[in-house]
C-alpha cells in the first residue's frame, strides 16, 4: 500500500506518558514544590522555545516543495507531534497536581509525603529513599512515588520503629534509621 494512504496516529489517544504510572483512581497528584517548578519550567520551555523552532523548521522545509520525501518535514512533523503530546501531558498533570510542601514536617520524626529516609533491611542494607509525587520518581537516586509498596510501608512510622514490606520474595522487616524534611 502506497505509504500516502496510511494515516499515521496523531497520538490523541495516547497523551500519557508509558514511562510514567497513571495516577490511582480516587487520589490526588501529590508533588513536591521543586517538582512542580521543574515540571512547569519544562512546560514553557515546550511552548517557548522548542515548539516554535520546531514549527519554523517545518515551515522552511514544506516551502521546498515535495513533502513525500523531505526528511526535515517528515522528522519535524514527527518532532511537534511527539511536543504537542509532551505539552497536553504535563498540562494535565499539572492541572491535576496538588503541591504539598514537606518543610512543613521539618523536625519532625514520623514519615509523610516528602520525607528522606534511611532504613535497613533484615539482610542489613542500608537504603535512602526520598518519597515524592508520581512525576518525580527516579529509583535510581533514591526518589520513590508515594504510591511504591516501600512508601507505603514506610508512611507514617517514626524513626526507630520497624515495619513490615511485603515483597515478591517474601516479608522483609525494615528498621527506620532516620527520617530528615527540608528546611523552609
Amino acid at each position: 500500500m502506497n505509504k500516502a494512504f496510511v494515516k499515521e496516529s496523531d497520538g490523541d489517544e495516547d497523551d500519557l506518558d508509558a514511562s510514567v504510572p497513571a495516577i490511582p483512581a480516587g487520589t490526588k497528584n501529590y508533588m513536591t514544590p521543586d517538582g512542580h517548578r521543574r515540571m512547569k519550567e519544562e512546560l514553557l520551555r515546550l511552548i517557548d522555545v522548542d515548539r516554535p523552532e520546531v514549527v519554523r523548521i517545518v515551515s522552511w522545509a514544506a516551502s521546498n516543495g515535495d513533502r513525500s520525501e523531505n526528511g526535515d518535514y517528515i522528522y519535524g512533523k514527527r518532532r511537534l507531534r511527539e511536543i504537542d503530546r509532551r505539552i497536553r501531558f504535563l498540562t494535565k498533570r499539572l492541572d491535576l497536581a496538588e503541591v504539598v510542601d514537606p518543610s512543613v514536617h521539618h523536625g519532625s520524626n514520623q514519615i509523610f509525603f516528602g520525607a528522606t529516609v534511611t532504613y535497613e533491611n533484615q539482610a542489613g542494607d542500608e537504603h535512602t529513599v526520598t518519597i515524592v509525587g508520581i512525576d518525580e520518581l527516579d529509583p535510581l537516586n533514591g526518589r520513590i512515588s508515594w504510591i511504591s509498596p516501600v512508601a507505603r510501608a514506610l508512611t507514617k512510622a517514626r524513626e526507630g520503629d520497624s515495619v513490615t514490606l511485603m515483597t515478591p520474595a517474601g516479608v522483609d522487616e525494615l528498621t527506620i534509621l532516620s527520617v530528615t524534611y527540608p528546611a523552609s
